[in-house]
């Protein structure tokens, strides 16, 4: 069994540094994105320099990493142009003007139900980033649209636990054939929904009254073709699992199609007046979308895939299996920890530790792996890809996550948790 050597505490105690300037950003003044490059360029270096046997061994995995790593940046810059340009046309209008209360609990259950049940068809991070540019146009007070940005990414990592295409750890269990695409769905759906529920009852508390005039605010111009591009645009996003169920290719395949048409329609549709109409096409959006965001997600992730091919997670799954064997325990510290380490490696890690004959496919112990790293990640702002996006989008600082949302995702997250034991003692699943 492996074991910690020097090399192996100074990458902890790096990305434990490197952890704190992301927390404490607005404290320090040092753009996380910042912090989180130096991190990973700073775990990697450790890693070729102490653990790595040969130089074609650490190429292979940080290469390995960056592959997967990479597929997720070009999916995440892919969704947020295609967000800019319908944002651009103005074709979020058409949506928000169908909005029409101003009651601030109708609007926090619709847009937590919207979110929910679009997450489970696309995906948490897509709409994250959707729905975040929704309450732009609907909320122009930005400490309103922090917390309701905080109650989606709830929502939307509950909506995409209990679907093979909504959170990538449930695609991972289905891909690898722990879990069914019906035996999940009928598995996880009312515990996701417990979740929701019981985070916007939380959140809701103190939010009686109405909005006055800000939920109806929007003077932004709606352009030519407006209509067409909310279409085209909402339909890329539904392009993308039907895609990648289709060909099994990646995501970001998928979104990359969906821009390039999206970047072919708008240009023949204002080829007539180009230097007029320059800021409704693709060039000008790839100027509006948050690069440091971008950059920080990447640093975030090739970190984790440092630690990972150091072999601390595993050592830490590991760690985990010696302290219980209970398979609800053990999934529920496996949902805990995806709020601080990425929930990739953690379930990757579980699927390598557990086979099949111990756990069937479809048992207890999948399900709640599935249900507990997708929505566990909702505890912390940097636990899940939804979360990452609002705090790019949006400019939360960890810290004020982390005093308003943080215990309310974790009485949400257990409740949906001892939902799903509750219907398993029973006989319901």
């Amino acid at each position: 069994m492996e074991t910690l050597n020097m090399v192996h505490i100074l990458m902890i105690l790096a990305f434990v540094a490197g952890y704190a300037f992301i927390v404490f950003e607005h404290r320090l003044h040092v753009n996380k994105g910042a912090a989180a490059l130096l991190l990973a360029g700073g775990l990697w270096s450790l890693y070729f320099l102490g653990i790595a046997e040969d130089l074609h061994t650490a190429t292979h995995a940080l290469e390995g990493h960056l592959s997967e790593v990479s597929q997720i940046v070009f999916f995440l810059i892919g969704a947020m142009t295609l967000v800019e340009v319908i944002d651009s046309h103005g074709s979020f209008r058409l949506v928000t003007d169908q909005i029409r209360t101003r009651s601030k609990l109708r609007i926090m259950w619709l847009l937590a139900v919207m979110a929910f049940f679009m997450s489970a068809l696309l995906d948490n991070l897509t709409t994250t980033i959707v729905m975040v540019s929704l309450l732009r146009r609907i909320l122009p007070n930005r400490e309103n649209r922090m917390l309701l940005g905080s109650m989606v990414v709830v929502a939307a990592n509950a909506g995409g636990a209990w679907t093979p295409m909504g959170d990538v750890t449930t695609t991972m269990l289905w891909i690898g054939g722990q879990v069914t695409t019906l035996g999940v769905m009928s598995a996880l759906l009312i515990p996701s929904i417990v979740t929701m529920v019981v985070a916007v009852l939380l959140l809701g508390i103190g939010q009686r009254g109405h909005y006055g005039g800000e939920a109806q605010a929007n003077d932004q111009k709606v352009e030519v073709g407006a209509r067409r591009v909310l279409s085209l645009g909402l339909g890329a996003f539904i392009f993308v699992p039907v895609f990648k169920t289709i060909t099994h290719l990646p995501p970001f395949v998928g979104i990359l199609i969906g821009l390039g048409i999206m970047w072919v329609v708008t240009d023949l549709m204002h080829r007539k007046s180009d230097e007029c109409r320059a800021h409704v096409k693709v060039p000008h959006a790839f100027t509006k979308i948050d690069v440091s965001g971008v950059l920080f997600f990447l640093g975030i992730l090739l970190a984790i895939g440092a630690l990972q091919s150091a072999g601390l997670l595993s050592m830490l799954a590991a760690a985990l299996d010696r302290m219980t064997s209970s398979p609800q325990v053990l999934a529920g510290t496996i949902g805990v920890l995806s709020a601080i380490v990425d929930n990739v490696p953690l379930v990757a890690a579980a699927m390598a530790m557990y086979p099949m004959d111990m756990y069937p496919v479809d048992g207890q112990f999948w399900d709640l792996i599935a249900f507990c790293a997708g929505t566990g990640g909702s505890i912390l702002i940097v636990g899940s890809a939804a979360g990452v996006a609002l705090m790019g989008m949006e400019k939360i600082d960890f810290v004020w996550y982390f005093k308003r949302i943080s215990a309310v995702a974790f009485v949400a997250y257990l409740a949906g948790m001892f939902t799903y034991m509750g219907m398993a003692s029973i006989g319901l699943i």
